[in-house]
């Protein structure tokens, strides 16, 4: 899931360590209760004009990238997918916002995830507004824990507009090292982990599972 180091060792300061362990058992919680909403959420109050697209552009599509983004940051999504497509030419990629109005929020979810090769979640301030953007993030780990060609395919991403400070990363994300955009090494990091030779063999996957999903439904 994402490019992964060992964890620094912990420093052995009792208090420190008590700290990390509470923070643990937060999380844990934090899952329980955020699987606990699938039956209430509902669709976001709005979306950006333009954006929604209907089933017929998505479903036929296996797309390199998709971005998970809070409702209010589709612009910075838009930005961060254009960024990709158009300076490192990782096509096609899309955003949450422009999965298909007629199906609920966690079927597209669901598609946006197994539909893509990479899974990219946009780290901003306003990704911790609400329990949606935790429950996207927790949604996609479990399903590359699941799905063994899905491992590492989970991408958390800071970007240069209103990035969400280190320290507030939900526990669950902070093994994965995140693109930072401001960073240096960001064009070798984003060359080394958008592996065409991944997204073929993932796509490939996908391809299998859609035509055994048609055949049973004969």
């Amino acid at each position: 899931m994402g490019s992964t180091n060992s964890k620094p060792t912990l420093s052995p300061d009792s208090s420190k360590k008590a700290k990390n362990m509470r923070t643990g058992r937060r999380d844990s919680k934090q899952v329980n209760e955020l699987c606990g909403l699938s039956a209430e959420i509902r669709e976001p109050a709005s979306r950006s004009p333009g954006v929604c697209s209907s089933n017929e552009n998505i479903e036929g599509v296996f797309y390199k990238f998709v971005i998970l983004h809070a409702e209010n940051d589709v612009d910075e999504a838009i930005r961060i997918q254009n960024l990709l497509q158009n300076k490192f030419c990782i096509k096609p990629g899309i955003i949450f916002a422009e999965m298909p109005c007629g199906k609920h929020i966690l079927e597209n979810l669901g598609d946006a995830v197994n539909g893509s090769a990479w899974t990219i979640i946009l780290l901003t301030e306003k990704f911790l507004n609400g329990p949606w953007c935790e429950f996207q993030s927790y949604t996609c780990l479990a399903n590359a824990l699941n799905k063994q060609h899905k491992y590492n395919s989970v991408i958390p991403v800071r970007p240069l507009n209103n990035p969400l400070p280190r320290e507030k990363i939900p526990f669950a994300l902070q093994a994965i090292n995140a693109l930072e955009e401001d960073s240096p090494g960001f064009a070798k990091q984003v060359e080394r982990i958008f592996q065409e030779s991944t997204y073929r063999q993932q796509r490939e996957i996908w391809r299998r599972e859609r035509m055994k999903e048609k055949l049973e439904h004969l």
